[in-house]
């Protein structure tokens, strides 16, 4: 039944907000090209954000529960925030945008929550958590909180479903109900601190990025990467992947605590591209040969230049962060130049991947 549903059209949407959101993002840092829209730059955050990385990771969730669940219904959520970015993207009403994006994590809220009522476990419930940080968010956002109160809450929304499906796969190592309970102790400062955001903004943001910083260090210790790692191919891939996108969880955690509620300028920028870049796109590039495969029935082919991307991001990350926090600004607008052409190549590197695969479909796979 779910073959039949155009994921091809939200799979589309989700890429266009991804190409459009980093030529905001380029914008925003000085390069002078012409915006198609002059909202454009305003809304780089939450079309990366929201309208790509929620958008993938709700058609994601959409086809691997399509069989559980009504599949019209599971499908409604990334249609309702790849259409809510594509309102962003053409300058409509705001409003109508951001609310659509609202009912759209409403939705994988729902979803989530009935996973959970179904499998209580640790894990779902986790990743329950991180569909309500994402909801309440996006209602602060709607609310015309700013931006920079609201990206807290999106963070923790990605961070928080990457370690409960982290904290899943980790269940074949048979972590000791210690490990369990500092996982638990980590989340619980993550999400003390989104509250406290509310009312105290530079309290909250230290204490969130505490937790985060903890949360990177339980993953970085008790992640079955760590394992994995000594393996060879795409499941090799995947680990590197995941164990240098703890290292920068680790990096924006430890920023937040020293800069605390900064609102805008570099050392903000320094926060939320070593969380969102560093680590949210790293883990992109490790789950993309297993999540283009899972929405779109097509093999991904693993190859050694899937490590250009990788390496790259992170030669050029680190420029843009310590120009950043140097307030060098020509070295912090190259960075962010480097950054987008990484991007661009991890993108082309997967598209390539991808027509291989219907190349040669009976090309034997490395395992996930």
């Amino acid at each position: 039944m779910n073959k039949s549903f155009p994921k091809v059209p939200l799979l589309f949407l989700a890429i266009v907000a991804f190409l459009l959101a980093m030529w905001a993002g380029l914008l925003r840092l000085g390069w002078q090209w012409a915006p198609l829209r002059p909202t454009l730059p305003s809304v780089h955050g939450p079309l990366m954000i929201s309208g790509f990385l929620g958008t993938l990771i709700s058609l994601e969730r959409a086809v691997a529960l399509a069989n559980r669940f009504p599949a019209r219904w599971v499908y409604l959520v990334p249609t309702l925030t790849g259409l809510g970015g594509g309102v962003l993207i053409l300058g409509g009403n705001h409003l109508i945008g951001i609310a659509l994006i609202t009912l759209g994590s409403l939705g994988l809220t729902i979803l989530f929550g009935l996973i959970a009522r179904q499998h209580a476990a640790l894990h779902t419930i986790v990743m329950l958590i991180g569909a309500v940080c994402w909801f309440v968010g996006n209602g602060l956002w709607l609310a015309e909180r700013p931006i920079s109160q609201v990206v807290w809450w999106w963070a923790a929304f990605l961070v928080l479903t990457i370690a409960g499906e982290r904290l899943e796969l980790s269940r074949v190592t048979r972590p000791s109900k210690r490990s369990l309970q500092l996982f638990e102790g980590a989340t619980a400062v993550v999400l003390l601190g989104l509250t406290i955001t509310i009312w105290a903004y530079d309290i909250g943001v230290r204490t969130t990025g505490f937790g985060l910083l903890l949360l990177a260090v339980w993953l970085l210790r008790f992640d079955i990467a760590r394992k994995t790692v000594h393996k060879t191919g795409l499941t090799r891939f995947i680990a590197t992947c995941l164990l240098s996108g703890y290292g920068w969880l680790a990096i924006g955690g430890l920023l937040a605590i020293i800069y605390g509620g900064i609102p805008a300028g570099p050392y903000y920028d320094a926060m939320l591209h070593a969380i969102f870049l560093g680590f949210v796109m790293t883990m992109i590039f490790g789950h993309a040969p297993i999540i283009f495969p899972a929405v779109l029935g097509l093999p991904v082919v693993y190859r050694p230049a899937f490590y250009a991307h990788l390496i790259l991001l992170h030669i050029t990350l680190p420029v843009r962060v310590i120009a950043d926090l140097t307030l060098w600004i020509p070295g912090r607008q190259w960075g962010g130049l480097l950054n987008a052409i990484v991007l661009v190549l991890f993108l082309l590197n997967t598209v390539y991947s991808i027509w291989l695969g219907k190349q040669i479909p009976k090309l034997d796979q490395s395992p996930a």
